[in-house]
C-alpha cells in the first residue's frame, strides 16, 4: 500500500519551466470540492529555490488555462510509433515498464518469479474502484492515451520522445494500473468523451490528466478544454504540480 500511495501521489500543477515539489495525499477517492494536490514528480533533493524550497501548486482552473489550444491532428498515427514496453527503470530486474508499474502500484506485493512472472498480490483500480487479485486482470494505461498524445502534439515528436512518453515512470501519473475492463472502456477518449466510473476519483483524474498534458507540453482542443473547465467547477479544492519532461 505504501508503494502505491508514494507512486500515485496527487493532482497538481506548477510553473511550466521549474521542477516542483508538493505534499502528497493518499490516492483514495476524494469527494468533489475537497482539497487535493496531484504531483507529477517529486524531486530529490527538493528544489532549492523560492518560497523556502517550495513553490505553491496551481489551482486546477489556472492549470487548465496553461494548456495551449489546438485542433487535433490524427494523421499518420500508428500505435507502434510509441514503442512500449521497454526494459523499464531497472534494466537488470527482468521486468519491463508495464510490470514495474504494476509492482509499484500493488496494495499487497505479489511474488516475483523468473521472467518477472507475478503471482498473488492485490491492486485497487482507481478508475472503477475494483480490487484486483491477479496481475493478469490489469492493464497499464497511459493517462493521456497514445492516440490523444499524437493528436495533441506527439505527431511532431521524434521516435525517442515518443518512447520516453510511452514508458514514463519519472512521473507517477503518466502510467496507471487499472482493470482491463475500465481501460478498454476509456480507449483513446479524452475527458469530453469518457470519465472514470468511480465518481470520487474524477477530480483527481482531471488533475492528473491536466498535469500529464502540461508535463509533455500537449495541447487541448475546444471540446476537451470545455470539459476540463466543467469538471473543475466541482473540484474547487484541487491543485496541480508538475515537472516538464526532459
Amino acid at each position: 500500500m505504501i508503494k502505491n500511495l508514494m507512486r500515485r501521489g496527487l493532482p497538481a500543477f506548477a510553473f511550466a519551466v521549474l521542477p516542483l515539489l508538493a505534499g502528497t495525499l493518499p490516492a483514495a477517492a476524494t469527494a468533489p470540492g475537497s482539497e487535493l494536490t496531484v504531483t507529477s514528480h517529486v524531486s530529490e533533493p527538493p528544489f532549492a529555490g523560492g518560497l523556502g524550497g517550495r513553490l505553491a501548486p496551481l489551482p486546477l482552473f489556472e492549470a487548465i488555462d496553461r494548456i495551449p489550444g489546438a485542433v487535433e491532428q490524427r494523421d499518420g498515427y500508428k500505435r507502434d510509433l510509441y514503442k512500449h514496453w521497454n526494459r523499464g527503470v531497472n534494466a537488470d530486474d527482468g521486468c519491463d515498464t508495464r510490470r514495474e508499474v504494476i509492482l509499484s502500484e500493488a496494495v499487497e506485493a505479489p511474488e516475483v518469479g523468473a521472467g518477472c512472472k507475478l503471482t498473488g498480490g492485490s491492486w485497487l483500480s482507481p478508475y472503477d474502484g475494483v480490487t484486483v487479485t491477479a496481475a493478469g486482470g490489469l492493464d497499464v494505461d497511459h493517462m493521456v492515451p497514445l492516440a490523444e498524445v499524437h493528436d495533441s502534439g506527439g505527431y511532431a515528436w521524434d521516435a525517442s520522445r515518443r518512447e520516453a512518453y510511452a514508458n514514463d515512470q519519472a512521473s507517477p501519473l503518466t502510467l496507471i494500473a487499472v482493470t482491463a475492463k475500465s481501460n478498454r472502456s476509456k480507449s483513446d477518449k479524452d475527458p469530453a468523451q469518457w470519465l472514470p466510473p468511480a465518481g470520487g476519483y474524477r477530480c483527481q483524474y482531471t488533475a492528473e490528466w491536466v498535469a500529464t498534458k502540461l508535463r509533455w507540453a500537449l495541447a487541448a482542443d475546444e471540446a476537451e478544454r470545455e470539459a476540463l473547465l466543467g469538471l473543475a467547477e466541482d473540484c474547487s479544492g484541487t491543485t496541480v504540480v508538475y515537472e516538464p519532461a526532459p
